[in-house]
C-alpha cells in the first residue's frame, strides 16, 4: 500500500472515530428534554458525557488536519465548496461547548433552560451538517477544472446528501439512547432503553437508504460486504438491547457505523471529491496527495501522536466507566440568579 492510499484509509478511520464518539454526544443532547424530565435527570444525562465530549471533538480536528496535511486539494475544495454547512457546524459546536460550561454557573431555572435549549439545538443541527458534508464528498459536488464550486452555496443540497444528513442524525439519536442505557441507572436507564427499542428501526431507516443509494450509484461489488455488515449489526444491536445487553448493543452499533464508513469511503475510492460536472475534473487520491517525502514526515508524526491520543481517551473512558444515576448528583453549588 502506498502512502497516499494509507492516508486515505487513515482519514476514513478518523471520521469513523468521530462519528462513533461524537455521535453519542449529539444523541445525549437530542435526548435531553425527552429523557430528562426534571433537573437532576438532565444533570445525569449531561454528566454521562461531561468528562469526554471535548475529547471526542478532537477527532474532527485531527480528521480535518490530516486532510490538510495529506490532501490539501481535497481540504481546500471541500471546505470552500461546503463552507455554509461547515460554518453552521462550527457555530453549533461553539454554542454547545459554551452551554455545557455555563448552564451550571447560576442556580436559576430560566438560565438553565436557555442553555439547555442551546445544547438541544446544536445537538440536532450538528449531525445533519456532518452528514451533509460527508455524503456530498461521496456523491460529488459541481467542481470545475480548478476544483472550484460552480453555483451557489445551496448546490450541496441534493436528495442523496439530504439522505446523508438524516442518516447521521438518525444514527446519533439512536446511538445516544444506547449510550445512556449503558451509562445510567434507574429511571433514566429504563427510558433510554425503551426509546432505543421503540424508535430504533425508524431512526436506522435513513442509514439504510443512504447505503443503498451509495451502493447503486457509486459502489462496487466488494462494498456490498460492509453494507450487509452495517445493516446486520445494527439490527443485531437492537436485538441485544431488547435482552438487556446494553454493552453488546452499543458495541454492535460501533461495528455498524464502521460498516457505513467502509461503504462510503470504499465507494469514494479512488477519488477524494468527485465532480458532478465532468468526471475528468474529479479530485483523486493520487492527484491531490502531497509528495512522498511530506507524507513520510506526517506519517512519523502520526505514529507518535495518534497512540498518545488513543491512550489518553482510553484512560478517560476507563476512569469514568461506571453507571450514574440521580443518587450520584450532588446539590447545586452556584450563585442564585434573579427571576424564575
Amino acid at each position: 500500500m502506498d502512502l497516499s492510499t494509507f492516508w486515505f484509509c487513515l482519514i476514513a478511520l478518523l471520521w469513523l472515530g468521530y462519528l462513533f464518539l461524537e455521535g453519542f454526544d449529539f444523541g445525549v443532547g437530542m435526548l435531553l428534554p425527552i429523557l430528562g424530565r426534571e433537573e437532576k435527570q438532565r444533570r445525569v444525562l449531561i454528566n454521562t458525557i461531561g468528562p469526554v465530549w471535548d475529547g471526542n471533538e478532537v477527532w474532527l480536528i485531527v480528521a480535518g488536519g490530516s486532510m490538510f496535511a495529506a490532501f490539501p486539494g481535497w481540504y481546500a475544495s471541500l471546505l470552500s465548496t461546503a463552507y455554509l454547512p461547515f460554518l453552521i457546524l462550527l457555530l453549533m459546536l461553539i454554542g454547545r461547548g459554551v452551554a455545557f460550561e455555563y448552564r451550571g454557573k447560576v442556580d436559576n431555572p430560566r438560565w438553565r433552560r436557555a442553555w439547555d435549549s442551546t445544547i438541544v439545538l446544536a445537538s440536532w443541527v450538528s449531525p445533519m451538517m456532518i452528514g451533509l458534508v460527508l455524503s456530498a464528498t461521496v456523491f460529488g459536488l459541481p467542481l470545475n477544472a480548478n476544483g472550484d464550486r460552480v453555483g451557489g452555496p445551496l448546490v450541496i443540497l441534493t436528495w442523496p446528501t439530504v439522505a446523508g444528513a438524516l442518516a447521521v442524525w438518525g444514527f446519533s439519536f439512536l446511538h445516544g439512547a444506547a449510550f445512556l442505557a449503558l451509562k445510567t441507572e434507574g429511571e433514566v436507564h429504563e427510558r433510554a432503553r425503551r426509546f432505543a427499542l421503540g424508535f430504533g428501526l425508524p431512526l436506522l431507516s435513513p442509514v439504510v437508504v443512504l447505503l443503498l443509494i451509495t451502493q447503486f450509484t457509486e459502489g462496487s461489488a466488494w462494498t456490498w460486504v460492509p453494507l450487509v455488515i452495517a445493516v446486520a449489526t445494527a439490527l443485531a444491536g437492537l436485538a441485544r438491547q431488547s435482552l438487556g445487553r446494553d454493552g453488546q448493543a452499543f458495541a454492535l452499533q460501533g461495528i455498524a457505523i464502521a460498516g457505513v464508513v467502509a461503504t462510503l469511503f470504499g465507494a469514494l475510492w479512488p477519488n477524494v471529491l468527485p465532480s458532478t460536472l465532468n468526471p475528468a475534473w474529479s479530485l483523486s487520491v493520487a492527484g491531490t496527495a502531497v509528495s512522498d517525502y511530506t507524507l513520510t514526515v506526517v506519517s512519523w508524526v502520526a505514529a507518535f501522536g495518534l497512540p498518545g491520543v488513543l491512550a489518553y481517551q482510553g484512560w478517560t473512558y476507563w476512569v469514568f466507566r461506571k453507571r450514574i444515576g440521580t443518587a450520584h448528583i450532588p446539590p447545586v453549588h452556584a450563585p442564585t440568579g434573579g427571576g424564575t
